[in-house]
């Protein structure tokens, strides 16, 4: 009987510190998807949680398991159309995002990206281009 206590009190514990580390006031506050569409809707949320664990925080890539370009200083970003259709439909061994993400959360993490780690390129793209390449 002491044991199903002791058991039961640390659950009760467990429960209580996950609760409390959801509870952190929205500092450093991360958005998580716990369904198939994803809720993050700024490029840099959906970036960091999607994107940089293959492609790295930093967006330098890596190798292991498999190969994950480097992002960052990225001539392939160059045109927004490329980098729309890799979001949408996938490429080897890069999953199709596009059932996942609205039209809109597809031109946020794209423009993300074409404007950070080294990416300069100012031309946004928008929702009707996303719209566009899923046709």
């Amino acid at each position: 009987m002491m044991r199903t206590g002791t058991s039961a009190i640390a659950a009760l514990a467990l429960l209580s510190a996950t609760a409390a580390l959801g509870q952190d006031g929205g500092a450093g506050k991360r958005t998580f998807s716990s369904g198939y569409r994803f809720v993050e809707m700024t490029g840099e949320e959906l970036f960091a949680n999607v994107c940089q664990g293959c492609h790295m925080p930093d967006a330098t890539g890596a190798s292991g398991a498999g190969t994950y370009p480097s992002l960052a200083g990225n001539k392939n970003l160059e045109s927004g159309s490329y980098p729309i259709f890799l979001v949408v439909n996938g490429r080897r061994g890069m999953p199709a995002f596009g059932d996942m993400m609205t039209d809109g959360q597809v031109a946020a993490v794209v423009n993300y990206l074409r404007t950070h780690f080294g990416n300069d390129y100012q031309d946004a793209v928008t929702t009707k281009d996303v719209q566009d390449a899923r046709r």
